[in-house]
């Protein structure tokens, strides 16, 4: 097995972190991570690029670090797609069986799936995904595999993922500007899912929601299918934005202190804990209760859980989730997050933790790691029969040209 086809490379493209990880593929078919990268995300507006040559270098060193841990040049990626412009919809095609035997074949099945989507969408979209979810044989659903099944009508349900072109776009720019190829893009809700949920999780009915710095991602399973995707527009710089203003602090310092005070519950922090906070100004610093910070955390969040509850009302899956929420992301790490998601939701709620992969996993093994882990698993799977994006005006640098470009910065600096 080539050096190339053994090492799988994930970028995760937040709003508020870019994350690379760094595996190889083992002779048994598992991974192995060998370089982790992460590096503050400057670019980015609720996943959407907002400033390309912030967004380039941000991704630059998240990949020099993982590389240099990983003693390995990374050329190509799996890119995680996330954003206020996803856009889902369920969709069913019908075909006849074409076999003189009526015995459904392979090509059967692509074909009926490619009858399930083809809508019509519109020219500035494209599509990300098409997810089977259950076939019916003559009439008769829920089917899974109907390869080899005999009948003369079948059916196909399917869960259509679309994005904005030019959304898409420029993300593959930015990581083409960085030296890297793009291997498949990936939306991050379903690569989450393939790191924190397990199969008894999919076919019981279960919410995932991955708590980011600009969006809340949605994504929920039955009967082991896929069945619902959506993005919410509040997430946890919203968060910090909120105690920026309430204890009028700069941004950074709230994000300090939310990381290392916060609590989405007020009523578990002890009534005499304090805390300093650093005024915007210059002004003497201030010694605030531990709560007054937390009851500032506790209403955003049950706005964003409210938000999600409603979505899943609307579409009719808050008596389907009999496996309950599972918790992923940066914000899934705050304390008290699964507690007051509980309440809101009025269902089971734990902290997904991602699973799956071998080698460094001390770090990767944290909430905010899922999507992550999940774009390796992805690239394990679906790395043989991956489609390579390409910027249509920019070819990658590749591994050498980014050596040379880091050693034309050296000169630039030392001449």
């Amino acid at each position: 097995m080539s050096k190339e086809t053994r090492l799988i490379t994930a970028l995760d493209i937040g709003t508020s972190k870019i994350c690379c990880l760094m595996a190889h593929r083992r002779e048994t078919g598992e991974a192995d991570i060998v370089g982790i990268g992460t590096a503050p995300s400057r670019g980015l507006r609720k996943g959407v690029v907002v400033d390309l040559p912030a967004t380039v270098e941000s991704l630059k060193q998240a990949v020099e670090e993982a590389e240099l841990q990983s003693g390995q040049a990374v050329e190509r990626a799996f890119v995680g797609i996330a954003g206020g412009h996803i856009r889902s919809f369920n969709s069913r095609g019908v075909v006849s069986v074409s076999g003189r035997d009526r015995e459904i074949s392979r090509d059967d099945v692509q074909r009926v799936i490619e009858a399930a989507k083809a809508v019509q969408i519109p020219p500035d979209r494209e599509v990300l995904h098409v997810l089977p979810q259950e076939f019916a044989v003559d009439g008769e659903e829920g089917i899974r595999h109907p390869e080899g099944m005999t009948g003369a009508r079948l059916e196909a349900l399917v869960h259509i993922v679309t994005a904005s072109v030019s959304a898409v776009q420029n993300i593959v720019n930015c990581v083409n500007r960085a030296g890297i190829e793009v291997a498949d893009t990936v939306l991050e809700q379903l690569a989450a899912a393939d790191a924190a949920l397990t199969a008894d999780e999919r076919d019981l009915g279960v919410a995932l929601v991955d708590i980011g710095g600009g969006t809340t991602d949605l994504a929920v399973f039955e009967r082991g299918s896929i069945w619902h995707t959506a993005v919410l527009p509040t997430g946890g710089e919203h968060v910090t934005n909120d105690l920026a203003i309430g204890l009028r602090t700069a941004v950074p310092d709230a994000e300090r202190l939310k990381k290392k005070h916060g609590c989405a519950i007020v009523s578990m922090v002890p009534e005499e804990e304090t805390l300093e906070v650093i005024p915007v100004g210059g002004q003497k610093n201030r010694i605030v209760s531990r709560r007054t910070l937390c009851e500032i955390v506790q209403p955003r969040m049950e706005e964003t859980f409210g938000l999600i509850r409603d979505e899943l009302t609307r579409y009719r899956f808050e008596k389907a989730l009999n496996a309950g929420v599972v918790l992923v992301g940066g914000g899934a790490q705050l304390e008290g997050v699964s507690e007051i998601a509980e309440q809101v939701f009025d269902l089971p709620v734990r902290t997904g933790a991602p699973t799956g992969v071998r080698g460094l996993t001390e770090v990767v093994t944290s909430p905010g790691y899922a999507t992550a882990v999940g774009l390796v698993l992805h690239g394990l799977t679906h790395g043989d029969a991956r489609r390579r994006r390409r910027s249509a005006s920019l070819l990658p640098l590749g591994s050498i040209g980014r050596v040379g470009e880091r050693m034309r910065d050296i000169f630039a600096t030392l001449f």
